[in-house]
């Protein structure tokens, strides 16, 4: 019994070490990868060329590109560590990000009301079936193709208005232990929440919605267990073939963007999830007088109704 239970251990710390050592050399190489990329553009976004193409589908959703990010990761954090500076510079480059493209995507919630008006005019007032928009060349759409696009208006503010809501603070939370907590321990379990959980959650989407969008922008459809070599044969017969087929027969035929919005959603939250475990960590070693530091929220005036946040 106690050999076989030696010999299970020494099974599990092989793995163990293999595993490490497999991680340690992809790092490594992910330096190597990073430098040749840059250096030959031309492989990867010549998109006259179509294996080009191919390598820019398989390494975008490849386990080199996760490792090249968190090379990448690896310098920044190590950099920020020696100078908190830098590392609060990479929070406030990385919130601002945040509420910029927040601030302009939110803008959409308002042109999905203002559409959803004219809709109700043109097709109860005036009964006509269609919109025509624009001068010269006319863009001319059933009504049920704009009734439709209303959903990627909403989908636009769910996916790129996100991060934006959770530095406004807006999201919301149940909270059982956490407010209790003194203030460094609940910036444990903030940088721990971004680790374990926003980070893996933000890589998981990435991988699967990647594939998932450019299988609905190319034939032959591509894979995630696709290997490198199998998609270079499968860029002899590539061509664009965008998905434009509509839930209903004049409905709206762009849900394309739909996984162009998924796929940015998840960069998104990686990268945000990145400045809060950055934030939480200069907030934990610099204590309580740091808590909001460089935080830009929203200020709706300076009346007593007014309040900062998107509560």
């Amino acid at each position: 019994m106690e050999n076989e239970r030696s010999a299970g251990l020494i099974e599990i710390l092989t793995a163990v070490g293999s595993g490490l050592l497999w991680v340690a050399q992809s790092v490594a190489m992910a330096f190597y990868h990073i430098v040749y990329a840059v250096t030959h553009p031309q492989l990867w976004l010549d998109w006259t060329d179509k294996e080009a193409i191919m390598r820019f589908v398989y390494y975008g959703g490849s386990v080199e590109f996760f490792f090249a990010v968190f090379a990448i990761f690896l310098v920044v954090t190590g950099v920020g560590l020696w100078r908190n500076g830098f590392m609060w510079g990479c929070v406030r480059v990385l919130e601002g990000f945040a509420n910029t493209v927040g601030h302009l995507f939110a803008w959409a919630g308002l042109i999905m009301v203002i559409q959803q008006i004219i809709i109700v005019f043109i097709q109860r007032i005036f009964a006509r079936p269609d919109i025509v928009l624009g001068f010269g060349i006319p863009l001319e759409m059933d009504i049920s193709w704009w009734s439709e696009e209303l959903k990627l208006y909403n989908a636009m503010v769910v996916a790129l208005c996100c991060t934006y809501t959770f530095v406004q603070g807006g999201h919301v939370r149940v909270d059982l232990i956490y407010s209790a907590l003194r203030f460094r321990s609940k910036k444990v379990i903030d940088m721990v929440g971004s680790v374990l959980f926003m980070m893996p959650m933000a890589v998981l989407v990435w991988m699967y919605g990647w594939f998932f969008l450019w299988r609905h922008l190319i034939t032959p459809k591509p894979s995630a267990s696709d290997t490198l070599d199998r998609l270079m044969l499968k860029s002899r017969a590539v061509r664009w073939n965008v998905e434009t087929i509509g839930f209903s027969p004049n409905g709206f035929n762009g849900y394309f963007l739909f996984k162009v919005l998924l796929v940015a959603f998840a960069g998104m939250v990686f990268l945000h999830a990145v400045a809060f475990l950055y934030r939480s960590f200069l907030e934990w070693k610099e204590g309580e007088a740091s808590a909001n530091k460089y935080l830009d929220r929203d200020n709706l005036g300076e009346d007593d109704d007014a309040y900062e946040g998107a509560h």
